[in-house]
């Protein structure tokens, strides 16, 4: 169910805590980061994301190193035959 241009209520606890209502917290996804924007007298929750750049993949794959099991191209061969 998605929630679009409706006034929903949330609060801040007397300790600080935002409690966002049920139906605003289904429409976010677990493990996800949002970037929060305080505007004035708005606050704006964004998803963002992380994309990974051929750059990063290259690091990612260098500190990964080599896998001592990985099958030799001989024995991929005689796998495909």
């Amino acid at each position: 169910m998605k929630i679009k241009n409706t006034a929903i209520i949330a609060k801040v606890t007397a300790d600080g805590k935002l409690e966002i209502p049920p139906e605003v917290l289904a429409q976010l996804q677990p493990c996800t980061e949002y970037e929060v924007s305080v505007i004035e007298d708005e606050i704006v929750f964004k998803k963002t994301y992380n994309r990974l750049t051929l750059k990063k993949l290259r690091k990612r794959v260098k500190e990964a190193g080599s896998d001592i099991n990985q099958a030799k191209l001989e024995e991929i061969s005689q796998i495909v035959k």
